[in-house]
């Protein structure tokens, strides 16, 4: 009886064991690295990584931003054929129809985190997608006090002050049309393109301060 048991247990160890070898259905694969906040799965499904935006890379003879490389290199080091597990928010979808997503390695670190961390990706806040709005803006502090990655590299043309949006979370330069138009409600001012970074605003995508 005892040998039954005995055995049956071993059975059992087995099977867990060889459960816990497969990754969980939870688990995608990624196939592609696009860039620094962009992959691919092996179903062909796009993932956008929420809550941040890594340095553009030069496309079409274009010279892409500071540090792009750097960025989809570490991401690439991070996740190329790697079981992830994906995590959305209040919006699954951006306005390009790529899925929005948190993404975690099997050892539970967040990739979009530790980019930002790493001096390779901003914070880019969006409502309603708030949920790790915090954690990141945490990351994005502690890169921007050791001065890695862009944060290595001072802002070629500073302006005298910036306007940020608490409604958007984007901040402009003073003579940015889209700046002109936030409501006295939701303007706020920053002295210095550092301060607005600090509070988790990104950059207007036409003024590009």
């Amino acid at each position: 009886m005892k040998f039954k048991i005995l055995i049956a247990s071993l059975i059992l160890l087995i099977l867990q064991a060889t459960i816990l070898s497969f990754p969980a259905s939870s688990f995608v694969l990624i196939s592609f690295v696009h860039d620094g906040d962009t992959v691919v799965l092996t179903t062909g499904e796009q993932i956008r990584y929420g809550g941040v935006d890594a340095p553009e890379m030069g496309r079409k003879g274009l010279k892409g931003d500071f540090m792009a490389l750097e960025s989809r290199n570490y991401n690439l080091y991070l996740v190329q054929n790697a079981w992830v597990r994906l995590e959305f928010d209040k919006e699954q979808k951006d306005r390009h129809g790529r899925t929005l997503a948190y993404v975690f390695l099997e050892k539970g670190e967040m990739v979009n985190r530790l980019l930002v961390r790493k001096g390779l990706a901003f914070v880019f806040a969006k409502k309603p997608n708030m949920k790790y709005f915090t954690l990141l803006l945490d990351a994005q502090r502690q890169a921007m006090k050791e001065k890695i990655g862009i944060w290595s590299k001072a802002l070629e043309k500073p302006e005298l002050y910036y306007l940020g949006n608490r409604q958007s979370y984007r901040f402009h330069r003073p003579d940015c049309p889209l700046g002109k138009k936030i409501s006295s409600a939701n303007v706020t001012r920053f002295d210095t393109w550092q301060k607005a970074y600090w509070e988790g605003f990104s950059p207007c995508r036409q003024c590009k301060p």
